[in-house]
């Protein structure tokens, strides 16, 4: 069953049980009885780029086509994910699977979590990552086993890690930070790596750049859809091919392409059906993400919000076949006013 029937279907159970109906909505995009006192439409704000700027264009078009106030939670995975199960938060643009899939299950099972639409489309990750400089200096370093040859380890060590290799791994409290423990525990990394957890995206972004542009050597975590793995030039280190029993236990192998999906909380779909619906129509994928990156890499000091606003202005015809056309019309007409969402946070 298609994820849009399975939305649906929940929809009128939902609408018969309770009597409700959804409100009506005008041209202007404003619901019939909306008023300021309405609850906002609360987004997992995570503390990465890409679900910050889907984010905010989400906003925009919600807020300035569809009439809905909006808000935003900023955090980590695990956390953010808590909050959408339990309801504080509504909208999930990227619920990254497999990182997350025994929560997610749970989750669905439990009717806490409504899969609607996806989110840039399926993207690699890996904790093993060099770049590509460093592989042309180092042939023979292809591979994560290694990592456990002394003259690599030796090329990554620096005076705090004791003569192990410095790995920089994923940030604290996102999903993949387990995972990549227990990746190292299973390849018998844990007397070769000296792991680094950054606190946040931008400061694994910074550590990588800063190697990069000293052509130093450089050992981590990157993902395909992170703006270093689409400005830079990165190698992934070979692992053993991804299989579904290496994964339920010692995930001593690579991960497999991460599906993400974008998720609501169930009653959204009762309070917002035209939003879900849009969502479900959602299409930023990576190759438009990959032009956001390089405009943000040209323009250092622009925000989330500055690159959702280039983007929308720049892709009319992409965004509007998500959208109805009065929805369409009162959004090309907030731009043009150069009107701000009142959800956005400020940067």
């Amino acid at each position: 069953m298609s994820t849009q029937w399975r939305v649906l279907i929940l929809f009128f159970v939902v609408t018969a049980f309770t009597g409700c109906a959804p409100a009506e909505r005008s041209p202007s995009g404003e619901a019939a009885g909306l008023s300021s006192s309405t609850e906002p439409i609360v987004f997992a704000d995570y503390n990465w780029a890409s679900a910050q700027i889907q984010n905010r264009i989400a906003q925009y078009i919600i807020e300035e086509g569809y009439g809905y106030p909006t808000d935003v939670v900023f955090g980590a995975t695990l956390p953010l994910f808590q909050g959408l199960r339990k309801g504080d938060i509504q909208v999930s643009l990227e619920i990254w699977l497999p990182n997350q899939i025994e929560a997610w299950y749970e989750a669905e099972a439990n009717g806490e979590v409504v899969e609607v639409g996806k989110s840039l489309g399926n993207d690699w990750q890996s904790a093993f990552v060099i770049p590509a400089y460093l592989q042309e200096q180092y042939p023979d370093l292809d591979s994560v086993e290694d990592l456990k040859d002394e003259r690599f380890k030796a090329l990554f060590a620096t005076a705090e890690t004791g003569g192990k290799a410095r790995l920089v791994s994923c940030v604290i409290g996102w999903a993949c930070e387990e995972v990549n423990a227990t990746q190292i525990e299973g390849y018998g990394l844990e007397e070769h790596v000296h792991v680094i957890n950054p606190g946040d995206g931008a400061a694994l972004n910074a550590d990588l750049y800063g190697a990069y542009e000293k052509g130093e050597p450089w050992l981590g975590y990157q993902w395909g859809t992170n703006d270093p793995a689409l400005l830079l030039d990165l190698v992934r280190l070979e692992e053993p091919v991804h299989s579904d029993e290496c994964w339920s236990t010692t995930k001593a192998c690579a991960y497999k392409d991460a599906t993400i999906v974008i998720a609501v909380h169930p009653d959204l779909i009762e309070a917002a059906p035209d939003v879900v619906e849009m969502l479900g129509a959602w299409g930023f994928r990576i190759e438009l993400y990959r032009g956001v990156a390089a405009w943000l890499d040209r323009n250092s000091d622009a925000s989330s919000n500055d690159a959702a606003l280039w983007w929308l202005n720049g892709n009319v015809d992409i965004w509007r076949g998500w959208v109805t056309e009065e929805a369409a019309a009162a959004i090309e007409a907030a731009l043009a006013d150069n009107k701000i969402p009142d959800g956005w946070p400020d940067e």
